[in-house]
Parts: C-alpha cells; structure tokens; sequence
C-alpha cells in the first residue's frame, strides 16, 4: 500500500489538476526512458470498453521481467487507495505477492508485465473493462535504475449498441453536438453581422468593427473544425488532418478575440483614429504571447503527460494565458482614466458619462467572461463526474457566445448611438455623477 501511495498517486494526483491528451489511438516510441511510472492517458469507460495495447522492439536492461508491465487504476480504486493508505498503511496488511511494486498492488488492474512478452520483445493483445468508470493507463518500472526502450501501440475504445467502435471518452461523446450547434449559431451570427456592418450601417462601420467580422469567422471555422476533428477522432480514433486545422483557427480566434478586446478597450478607430504608444506595446505583447499559449496548446493536446516536459508545456500555457487575460484589461483602464481626466475640461459631461458608462461596463464583462472560462469551466471539468465532462465544454460556449453577443451589440455601427449621442439635458445630471467618483475601479 505505501508503495502505490509513493509511486503512483502523487503522480496521478498531479495529472488530475491537468488537461489530459484527446483519446485516440497512440503510437509511441520510448528510446531508454528510466521513469518509474508513465501516465499515457485517462478515460471513461462504460461496460463494454476495451485497452488494446501492441508493443515491438521492446528492449530493458538486466532486471526480472515481472517488475515491469502495464495496468489500469481507476478513479474509484484511487480514492478507496488514499483512504485505507492513511488508515492502514503497514506493509504487513498489504496482501499483494510483491508489496514493493505497484503493479501487485490489490487497488489495479494489472494487464500484463514484460514476463509476458515474446523473444523479439512484442507483445499484441486486448483486455475488456466491463465495470464503468474512469481509467488511467499507466506503465510501470519497478526495477530501480533500469531503462526501457519500446514502441508502444495503444487504443482505448468503447462499444457502441450498433457494435461499431467509440474512441471518445464517455464524458466526450456529446461534444461533437456541442460544437456542431455552436458552429451553426456562429455562421448565423457571423451572416446577420456582416449585414449590419457592410449593408444597413456601412456608412457608419469603421475598421475595428471588420476586425470583428474576422474574429466571427475565426470562431466559426474554430468550431467546425472541432466539430469535424471531434467525429474523425469517436469514429476512427484519428483526427484525419482536421486537428491541423483546429489549432491554426484556434490560434486565430485567440489572437483576433485578445486584439479585438485591447482596440475596443483603447477606443480605437470609433472613438479615434489612432493608438498610443502604450497601447501599442499592449498588443506587442498580448499577439506573440497568444502564438506561444496555443503552441503550449497544441504540444499538450497533440502528446499527453508521458512525454518528459508536459508538466513544463501546462505551466507555460497556464501562466502565458494568465499574462494575457491581465494585459487586455489595462487599455480599458487608460481609457477610463483618460475620460476622467478629458471630463474635467472639455465641457461634455453627459456624453463623457455615456462613454464611461459604456466602458465599466465592458471593463466587468470582460472580467467575469475571462474569470468564468479560466477558473469555473476548470472547476466544472474537475469536480464532474466522468460521465458529465462534456457539461464544461457546455458551459463554455454558452458564455462565450453570450459574451460575445453583448460586446457585438454594444459596440455594433450604428447612425446614433445611444451611448455618444444624449440631450443637453443630462448635462447637468451627468456632471454630479462625475464629481462623485462613481467610475474609480
């Protein structure tokens, strides 16, 4: 037992808090790897889920075959291990054979160890998981100091009531419609935008609001290559080039999104024609940034946590993403800090109030839309149920498009708008508001 508490559940514990790669099939190569235990993937299961495991060219050091092997542990069986391993955690209550190795212990499923394997070093066989729940695939190396070297062939699947094969986890298999109605609302959205934009209010469309048309068509193309990479992926357990696609429109909406929130937040080309140096710098920061967060992206997505530096990949993602989400807000500051100042003196208070009113408001937007997909879609894929993960991707789309509406909407081109165009009357309102400080963030 404190075997497999030392062994394995501090590195599966470390791998919960972190975006694991998409199920599908892997082919790896381990070229003298000495890790004690190698994360491949976690997936959910329902009662007729298979592991197919395929090895070749495996190849160890000196050490008794029996010590290295494959094995599942399931959610289930790793809490029941973190509960008895603080109450009972003498080796002597451990009845596995060889209580020094995890692959013996009684909370896995062994699959097989290298005892098994044939004289050229293959091994090629399926197991059945009939019992649901959520699995991690790991290899074990109990033999100190030895190095592995191995190709390793890897499918984890269900099957469906038509017997054909699901390479989607269970928590998965309602994304693909996700996407598919996220796109179609997108395409719609982006038609009844561009008519807005360039036929009833052409006159009054300036270039942030064709910026925007972009980011619209990034978002839809994003979405139908997921939702294309996605079926590929639960049908034939491979992506079919669709996944090369999925990062560069994912770059692309990440980038657009990220410059569209700085230039509104600067007021750029509605409010005036030009950018500040500062803000310049902004964007110089924020694009390059963006690029690096999506490649973290696509190295995480496109490995999984048995390449060595995927714990590296997740923090540069996590804090370039941070670093980002911080950035975009501080042009919206300026800004409110600048018609604070310019309403002192220019003799426009209603019309200041209004772009200040405007400007709060999209200031708290931004905030609550960048906080809910960054720290409650993360607690949402981490507290749900196996089965419910596809309740995240759900409530991330929902908000994003809900966001977006409400920053289309509010700065869309129009003749008068109702935030720059207000009666000589207000003035006089407007002007006590501001002596009140109403608009210090």
């Amino acid at each position: 037992m404190a075997k497999l508490k030392s062994f394995v559940l501090p590195f599966l514990l470390l791998f919960v808090l972190l975006p694991l790669s998409r199920a599908e099939i892997k082919n790896l190569n381990f070229n003298g790897d000495s890790r004690s235990s190698i994360l491949f993937e976690k997936f959910g299961f329902n009662h007729h889920g298979t592991v197919s495991i395929a090895l070749s060219d495996a190849s160890f050091a000196s050490a008794d075959p029996s010590m290295l092997g494959f094995f599942l542990l399931s959610d289930e069986s790793l809490f029941q291990a973190i509960y008895e391993s603080q109450n009972n955690a003498s080796p002597e209550n451990n009845p596995s054979p060889n209580p020094s190795c995890v692959l013996y212990s009684p909370y896995v499923k062994l699959l097989f160890t290298f005892r098994e394997l044939t004289a050229a070093g293959t091994f090629n066989n399926s197991f059945p998981v009939t019992h649901p729940d959520e699995y991690s695939l790991f290899f074990a190396n109990c033999a100190s100091g030895t190095t592995v070297s191995m190709k390793v062939h890897t499918e984890m699947f269900n099957i469906d009531p038509d017997s054909t094969k699901n390479y989607l986890s269970v928590g998965q298999w309602a994304v693909p419609s996700i996407y598919t109605v996220s796109a179609i609302a997108y395409f719609i959205f982006l038609a009844a935008w561009l008519y807005i934009s360039l036929i009833q209010n052409r006159h009054t469309a300036h270039r942030i609001h064709h910026l925007m048309s972009g980011l619209l068509l990034a978002r839809s193309l994003y979405l139908l290559s997921a939702t294309e990479d996605q079926h590929y992926i639960r049908v034939t357990g491979l992506a079919h080039g669709w996944d090369v696609a999925f990062y560069l429109f994912q770059l692309l909406k990440g980038v657009l999104l990220f410059a569209v929130i700085v230039l509104i937040g600067t007021g750029w080309s509605f409010l005036k024609p030009f950018l500040q140096d500062k803000e310049k710098k902004v964007l110089m920061v924020v694009i390059p940034l963006q690029v690096v967060a999506n490649i973290a992206s696509a190295v995480i997505g496109e490995t999984g946590p048995f390449i060595m530096n995927y714990v590296t990949w997740n923090q540069i993602f996590l804090l370039v993403d941070v670093a980002c989400c911080c950035a975009v807000l501080f042009p919206i500051v300026w800004s409110i800090r600048t018609l604070r100042e310019t309403s002192k003196t220019d003799g426009k208070a209603a019309r200041n109030l209004a772009k200040l009113t405007l400007f709060r408001q999209f200031y708290m937007v931004v905030i609550g839309y960048l906080y809910f997909t960054r720290i409650i879609v993360y607690a949402l894929k981490t507290i749900a149920s196996y089965k419910y993960r596809w309740v995240s991707v759900a409530a991330e789309e929902a908000v994003t498009l809900a966001f977006y509406l409400y920053m289309f909407y509010m700065f869309r081109p129009v003749e008068r708008n109702q935030y720059f165009m207000l009666d000589e009357d207000e003035e006089e309102a407007a002007e006590l508001a501001l002596r009140e400080e109403e608009f210090e963030l």
